[in-house]
């Protein structure tokens, strides 16, 4: 397969186009001139309908005197990646931009502008999105960056807003600082009485310079430091980082750690569609389902800590398995336990299924079309309401998640109505996916031995976390630390959906839409 791919990328592009080599069998690398990365994008979308999972950039001008920028595509009914990069001289830190025949990298692009100072050429927008535009002119992940800089105090015009035009046009700003606990992020919306017009949102207030802590770390540090890049994705940002480890220096995780894994990545799937329909249901008035739903997420989160330790799953994931195994009398708890929030999530469904004031307000609101949510690569409950048939678990089984088959929920109605059904169709598979895995959880050890990470490994890890696809790339460096340590998020995928999806609806609406694809700050602005 990796020799008649290079063979027809030659074809072409032409006789530059160079393997590179990886440390995973599920992954391809190829080197292509960055002149070449329209017209390679646009063939692995003709010709093998590829969709890009992400586009990154790293600095190796310390060692290599280049940029490298990377598109990692994947494709249907392939459970490995395809990754192309092009080598950006460091004395032109240019590349074509993409991102207008191809939407869903726009973020990612720009992030590679503010983040190393490339400049994606006739980008559409390229206007700064990761640093505010008062920065000052400087670009956090370089290798020169050093991450104690104290920065000069912040000048210059703040972000402008496209204006409001046009009689009876109003502006009505929300944010960035709201009156829950969420963190903070600008809605812009523009208004002609009740209805949206338009939506500008900005985000990225509390951009954490997560990528470059990692730099900072010894990599068993660096799992905590993963686990923090969105509280409530926990374990599966952990689980993301961890496996691309495993996967740069050959670790191979017992059978035991990975149906562990499995049994606790749904955990945290279950808990998270618990809270978010009652938080939907909450948002149109229907008070009585959220209470009742907080008691059931209640019940989830106290399984997790009988069974971790932490009520969100953290400090239990870690290099070649997990930390700690389970008693006789912990895998017991689980089973009733689980029982019982089974049958309390019935009840609550049904509660909010039996409202027909509730799915008037959800039915047909916030609709995401299927074109519009394909465009712009959106993953996760977002996607899968709207068509996108895609799922990690299934399409590039990780962990134990082959031993146990599920079904993926997909609708094509896109509105807020059926964002929750999907979630609801999901926490009915994790009951599924946890009791098998339980029942048939493997002896043996649940950790790998302990041993040192080879230097400059680089390897790619996707897990499909509750929100959606979470992607990490590393590359090791020398003293068990690491080169690079890439980390996307679905949120940075599903923003701009949301500035779709509330087009046409009344304001009074969005609160309920927003709710619908509920997406993370903290894993936005890392």
């Amino acid at each position: 397969m990796m020799n008649s791919l290079l063979r027809e990328l030659r074809e072409k592009l032409g006789e530059h186009v160079a393997p590179v080599a990886t440390e995973s069998s599920a992954e391809a690398c190829f080197q292509i001139a960055p002149g070449d990365i329209p017209s390679a994008v646009e063939y692995m979308r003709d010709r093998y309908q590829a969709r890009v999972a992400t586009v990154f950039a790293e600095d190796r001008t310390p060692a290599e005197g280049v940029f490298y920028n990377y598109y990692v595509f994947e494709q249907a009914g392939n459970p490995g990646y395809l990754i192309l990069r092009a080598a950006i001289p460091a004395g032109e830190p240019r590349f074509p931009s993409i991102a207008a025949q191809l939407p869903a990298v726009n973020w990612q692009e720009r992030e590679i502008q503010d983040w190393f100072g490339l400049e994606a050429t006739g980008h559409p927008n390229p206007r700064r999105v990761a640093l505010h535009d008062n920065w000052p002119d400087v670009h956090p992940l370089r290798k020169e960056f050093a991450l104690d800089q104290a920065l000069a105090p912040f000048a210059g015009e703040q972000h402008v807003y496209r204006p409001t035009l046009g009689e009876g046009v109003f502006q009505i700003p929300v944010g960035p600082v709201h009156a829950g606990i969420i963190e903070p992020g600008h809605f812009n919306f523009a208004v002609a009485g009740e209805p949206i017009l338009y939506l500008q949102l900005r985000m990225f207030y509390t951009h954490k310079g997560t990528e470059k802590l990692f730099e900072s770390l010894p990599i068993p540090r660096a799992v905590f430091l993963a686990e923090s890049i969105s509280g409530d994705s926990a374990f599966s940002h952990g689980t993301a980082f961890c496996q691309a480890i495993e996967r740069a220096a050959h670790i191979e995780p017992p059978a035991r750690a990975e149906a562990m894994r499995v049994v606790l990545l749904e955990l945290e799937r279950l808990y998270n569609h618990i809270a978010d329909i009652g938080a939907i249901a909450n948002d149109v008035g229907f008070a009585i389902a959220n209470a009742h739903a907080g008691r059931v997420r209640e019940m989830a989160v106290g399984l997790n800590e009988a069974l971790t330790g932490s009520r969100l799953l953290r400090g239990m994931v870690c290099v070649g398995g997990v930390r700690e195994d389970w008693s006789g009398a912990q895998l017991a708890r689980l089973g009733g336990a689980l029982d019982e929030v089974e049958r309390e999530f019935g009840e609550m469904v049904a509660l909010v299924k039996s409202s027909d004031s509730t799915r008037d307000r959800l039915e047909k609101t916030g609709i995401l079309r299927p074109e519009k949510a394909e465009a712009l690569g959106v993953v996760g409950v977002g996607g899968r309401a709207s068509g996108v048939d895609r799922d990690v678990r299934r399409d590039h089984p990780y962990a134990a998640y082959a031993l146990f088959p599920f079904r993926v929920p997909v609708y094509r109605e896109g509105d807020v109505w059926h964002r929750v059904q999907v979630r609801i169709d999901e926490a009915g598979e994790s009951f599924g996916i946890v009791r098998r895995a339980a029942a048939g959880l493997p002896g043996g050890p649940h950790c790998a031995p302990h041993q040192p990470i080879p230097a400059d490994r680089c390897a790619l890890s996707a897990v499909e976390g509750w929100r959606g696809e979470i992607v990490h790339w590393v590359r090791t460096g020398r003293g068990n630390r690491l080169e690079r340590c890439k980390v996307k998020d679905p949120s940075i995928n599903n923003w701009p959906a949301l500035v779709e999806a509330v087009e046409g609806n009344i304001i009074a609406d969005f609160p309920v839409i927003n709710k619908s694809f509920n997406l993370s700050y903290s894993g936005t602005d890392r």
